[in-house]
């Protein structure tokens, strides 16, 4: 079965939106308060996207500071080369900018392993001799990075991307080994600390021998480094070594997911409406999927926390 390779990387980003303008556009992240940072429901601008690219993009409405108006950053995601990227990028700017009248900042995060040579980071149109457009836009081409670069990174972003990097065969292992020893003493949560893993394992994955290196460099670690990065290691790999255990394990992954989801929710709604007292946060993990999704979609009426109160007091009510 073929990978979901937007599904993951719009999985990965809309849970590290700020570490990612951290690592790519700090000028950007300087302009803006990364508390109003909000993801669009993809319900709202669905049908300005070609249809086979509508679940791949993400839109995030951003407040800049000391005066600065709300503008919208344009993030778009390619797993393959695409030669029609610039014009697509310039066609989705027109039409968001058309739509919002805000300021767009357009990026494409291409991510394929090849081809290598640079991807275009532009769109113009030439009549004779005159330029009549010139629009440009933020290309990142993960191929063109050398992970070594980012060995000594505590971006979690960058630690989890390195995987995605220019990496010669004979040092995955190597690759491997690093993202997952500087994943396990990153602060991050337990549910992120999984995500990024499962990335990495996900776009790492080793033959026998590999493993054997990977496996021999790890047992040369201190103890609790060791311990830490074999509870890391997910079940992606584990797959198919422990029949009889599969129900168990798709359960986990369900888990998984569901910590997923509660933990971007209060993050995009502590950053809206502020710090959330700690009964609201217990009846936000106390929500269905089903509710989950809806209060996603919800939360971008809500103007004050008397607003989420009233929802969640809704969903009591209809229980």
């Amino acid at each position: 079965m073929a990978l979901d390779h937007d599904g993951i990387f719009k999985q990965l980003l809309s849970s590290f939106l700020v570490e990612f303008l951290d690592l790519f556009a700090p000028d950007i992240l300087a302009l803006l308060d990364p508390a109003t940072l909000i993801l669009l429901a993809p319900e709202s601008f669905v049908d300005l996207l070609d249809p086979d690219r509508r679940t791949a993009d993400l839109v995030v409405q951003a407040q800049g500071r000391e005066g600065l108006a709300t503008f919208l950053i344009h993030l778009e995601h390619q797993a393959q080369r695409d030669a029609k990227l610039p014009r697509r990028m310039f066609r989705y700017f027109a039409r968001f900018y058309d739509r919002y009248d805000v300021p767009i900042y357009p990026i494409a995060l291409c991510s394929y392993p090849s081809p290598r040579r640079l991807a275009p980071d532009r769109h113009q149109v030439v009549l004779g001799t005159h330029d009549v457009l010139r629009f440009q836009y933020l290309m990142i081409q993960l191929n063109q990075l050398d992970w070594r670069a980012y060995l000594s990174s505590t971006n979690p972003l960058a630690v989890a991307l390195m995987a995605r990097m220019r990496i010669p065969r004979e040092e995955r292992w190597q690759v491997k080994a690093a993202c997952l020893r500087m994943l396990a003493g990153l602060p991050v949560t337990a549910a992120q600390q999984r995500m990024l893993a499962a990335f990495v394992s996900i776009y790492l994955p080793l033959n026998d021998v590999e493993t054997r290196r990977f496996e021999a460099e790890v047992a040369t670690w201190q103890t609790p480094i060791q311990e830490a990065v074999v509870e890391l290691i997910t079940e992606w790999e584990l797959k198919g070594r422990e029949e009889g255990r599969q129900e168990g394990r798709q359960e986990g992954r369900q888990e998984g997911r569901q910590e997923e989801r509660q933990a971007l929710l209060l993050r995009q709604l502590t950053r809206k409406l502020g710090r959330l007292p700690e009964a609201t946060q217990r009846e936000i993990l106390a929500l269905t999927p089903e509710q989950l999704l809806t209060l996603s979609e919800a939360l971008l009426e809500f103007d004050t926390l008397s607003d989420l109160t009233a929802w969640l007091g809704q969903q009591q009510a209809g229980a």
